[in-house]
């Protein structure tokens, strides 16, 4: 065994026949791409020896250098790859197509941290000439891990002088990882903007794209939340002086009929005051304009966010970038001989993942009729319960405990999905990793979404609604009577559930996701001595870092697609959650910056110029949203049932002007009559004696108890309000899609300027071009379109 921090050198060079001959040797102070960590038990196995000098002998071929250094664990390895794969890369992509100043060869190709580390990972991921992956290899425990490492000094943000990759590059003292330390990944940091460029430099385009539409959601996010707030305290103005609370809390003399199988007996109406006041406030006229604000706040939120994309995309010459063309040149660069892999398709694998995906499906709302057993059984126990409070308030319990079940639930199937989504990629066999990120986000976002909302489109559409009558209820396997609304109705039952699960996930997910990386960094770092060697002891300080993984921007995409479904979604129900959402994403942002700078490894660098498959899941969710507050409003809220009652049955009917409010007698008229007589054993009612009639809430027939005139009127007013609201919030948001243009015009005007100079440039074959990667030939400092230059 090696003393700790010894380096064994090796320069490999590559033979006469090898593709990628080196031409400069590597000194002990050259840069390190890419760092490979095997465990030290592994150099006593002949086999995994042989297998680890067969995978560098392969990156030698390529054009790959290394050194080994050791501890008295771990074995790493420095790769660094020869400056030829960069000038391969800058010949694939970045050569104009007519002719361009010549580059002299002898200047070094200068290449920037996030491509090196790009193209260096991807031929790492490739497979060897036995068919392994290095996933294969860390399975068989050849080597452990891998990984790029953080740096303060290096090529970050640097700029080519004299056209993109072609010239030296100036350092930035206010750029790199110290820097993004000091300004951005800080608590005291949370209210100042974010330096997305740095971000870009050092973490790549991929995640910067992730912080900038974060940035940009949650600065939309503050005419929402205050749109909503105002509507909420606007229930507070009313508190007091609403006509119907006012009635349900004088109501002494109105029973409401049993509710459960154990302790039955009759409630008063006036027992519900307090919960009637807290209704109407979210469940009041400003409903409505807040689902319609909503509706047009989703649309003006995306086509704001694809203008500034344009422009963050042009700043960065990425506009007319193409991924297709950037894998297929990296696959050329690790394989001359790569044969094009054509798109295909099957439709015999499309049924069967979509069978497979169906499946999934109904296993989700399964599990939202579990929770229905578990709300039934719960009320049951809660009923019987020893404690008074418990027995006085069932529904309540009832309520939020099968909050907390759901956000249990929601934890273990998100596991369980991402398992299935992976499986089902893994069958589908993509063509390259764009297409199998795209098809996993389509994939387990459905998945995601059954799991997180069937729970909430039981509540809102479906409890309450099916339990029959008093004396004639549906019950569960003939034995439990089946859960009701609340007294104050189904709009508390979905606030309460929504506030628990965003408040839970807000607050314990938040905390989790900070502690568990701040913890695990605490522990991997009290492991172990530092070296002597300063190269070797920043290797091993990245090493102690957490790993990061290939969804792990995507798990941070899917925690925000799925706050901006419950922030939409059902929002007609919860005023409050664009609040919440927007508190939430001020700590998020700079909880993931602390993570990703400070507690993470750093994240392999991706080029990209949008969003990709995630903006048709935010389109999605938009249209989702609409439906779904347009059938809350319509089927959950008191909303309808008010105004057709104030303009058909109540005091101001037809014009009628009168003293009294246009509400009064409106609770009267939505209480139906049940004789206590009709009950199958009246006697077991506690208090049944002194009691005829009991109410409860539902448009019957007090004679044969089948549903009335009024509902079936109101059914109707519902299905035409439904239609009525979905293609007027529709129209708005198309309206709105259209009035604001995806690309503004300086950026169209830009994008001209620079086709035009190529042209111009070609036609006059003069030194007018400079290259620019996003779009060819591009425009001299002179022209009118001031465009930084960008990375290679």
């Amino acid at each position: 065994m090696q003393p700790q921090g010894e380096e064994r050198f090796q320069i490999l060079v590559g033979t006469a026949g090898d593709s990628y001959p080196l031409m400069d040797m590597v000194t002990p102070e050259t840069l390190t791409d890419y760092v490979l960590v095997a465990d030290y038990r592994t150099q006593r196995d002949p086999r995994q020896v042989h297998r680890q000098r067969q995978f560098l002998k392969e990156l030698q071929a390529k054009g790959f250098q290394y050194k080994v250094k050791e501890d008295q664990e771990k074995v790493f390895f420095g790769i660094r790859a020869d400056s030829r794969i960069f000038s391969l890369y800058r010949t694939l992509l970045m050569e104009p197509e007519g002719p361009a100043p010549r580059v002299d060869s002898a200047r070094p190709i200068t290449v920037p941290d996030t491509t090196r580390i790009r193209i260096v990972n991807f031929i790492l991921n490739c497979r060897t000439a036995a068919g392994d992956t290095f996933e294969d290899l860390v399975k068989d425990g050849v080597f452990e891990t891998r990984f790029p490492l953080h740096k303060v000094r290096g090529c970050l943000g640097a700029r080519p002088e004299g056209g993109a990759g072609g010239g030296a590059l100036t350092q930035s003292p206010e750029q790199g990882k110290e820097n993004l330390k000091r300004t951005w990944a800080r608590w005291r940091n949370m209210f100042r903007k974010q330096p997305i460029d740095d971000i870009r430099n050092y973490f790549g385009e991929k995640v910067a794209l992730y912080f900038a539409w974060l940035g940009w959601y949650t600065c939309m996010l503050v005419p929402a939340a205050l749109v909503g707030l105002i509507v909420f305290l606007s229930g507070f103005s009313l508190f007091n002086a609403s006509q119907i609370s006012k009635e349900i809390c004088e109501a002494h003399d109105i029973y409401m009929c049993p509710r459960g199988d154990h302790r039955r007996r009759y409630q008063r109406l006036s027992d519900t005051c307090t919960f009637a006041k807290l209704t109407h406030l979210f469940d009041n006229e400003g409903t409505v304009i807040f689902a319609i604000f909503m509706a047009l706040w989703a649309t003006v939120f995306l086509e704001f966010w694809k203008r500034q994309r344009a422009r963050v995309v042009l700043d960065w010459d990425l506009y007319g970038w193409d991924e297709d063309q950037e894998e297929v040149a990296l696959e050329l660069i690790n394989c001359p001989d790569y044969k094009l892999q054509l798109h295909q398709h099957s439709y015999l694998k499309s049924t069967i993942i979509l069978i497979l995906s169906l499946l999934m499906i109904c296993l989700m709302i399964g599990m939202a009729h579990v929770l229905v057993v578990y709300r039934v059984a719960a009320a049951a126990v809660f009923s019987s319960s020893a404690l008074p409070f418990l027995e006085d308030q069932v529904t309540t319990a009832v309520v939020v405990s099968g909050a907390l079940v759901h956000y249990v639930t929601i934890l273990v199937m998100t596991k369980v999905n991402k398992v299935v989504a992976l499986k089902l990629c893994d069958y589908e066999k993509s063509r390259t990793f764009s297409e199998r990120e795209s098809k996993f986000t389509v994939k387990f976002f459905t998945l995601q979404f059954f799991a997180h909302f069937s729970s909430l489109v039981y509540i809102a559409f479906i409890l309450g609604r099916i339990n029959g009558h008093p004396g004639k209820t549906v019950r569960l396997a003939g034995l439990w009577k089946l859960e009701e609304c609340h007294l104050s109705g189904c709009m508390m039952d979905l606030f309460v559930q929504m506030a628990i699960i965003m408040g839970l996930k807000q607050t314990l997910s938040n905390c989790m996701e900070y502690l568990h990386p701040w913890l695990s960094h605490k522990c991997r770092s009290m492991r172990g001595s530092e070296a002597r060697d300063p190269e070797l002891r920043d290797w091993q300080l990245n090493y102690r870092l957490n790993p990061v993984y290939t969804f792990s921007l995507f798990d941070e995409f899917m925690e925000m697609m799925i706050q901006y479904g419950f922030t939409t979604i059902f929002v007609a129900a919860f005023p409050l959650a664009p609040l919440l959402a927007l508190f939430s994403n001020l700590v998020e942002i700079r909880l993931d910056a602390i993570k990703m700078v400070r507690l993470q490894r750093r994240l392999v660098p991706r080029k990209a110029k949008d969003i990709g498959t995630w903006l048709q899941v935010l389109e999605t969710i938009g249209v989702l949203a609409v439906i779904a507050n347009g059938m809350v409003i319509a089927f959950t809220s008191e909303f309808i049932p008010r105004v057709v009652y104030k303009y058909r049955y109540g005091p101001c009917r037809q014009g009628a002007r009168s003293s009294a409010d246009c509400l009064t007698g409106y609770i009267n008229h939505s209480l139906s009559v049940f004789h206590t007589k009709d009950f199958e054993d009246p006697v077991r009612i506690k208090g049944s004696e002194n009691v005829t009639e009991c109410r409860y809430r539902d448009y019957r027939n007090a004679q044969d108890y089948n549903f009335s005139e009024q509902f079936w009127t109101l059914l109707a007013i519902r299905l035409a309000f439904l239609i009525l609201f979905e293609h007027v919030a529709l129209c708005i948001k198309l309206v709105a899609a259209w009035f604001v243009p995806d690309v503004p015009q300086s950026v169209k005007n830009s994008v001209l300027e620079q086709k035009y100079e190529v042209l111009l440039g070609k036609l006059r074959g003069g030194p007018r071009q400079l290259w620019g990667p996003g779009l060819g030939p591009r425009a001299t400092p002179a022209s009118s379109s001031s465009l930084r230059s960008t990375d290679v």
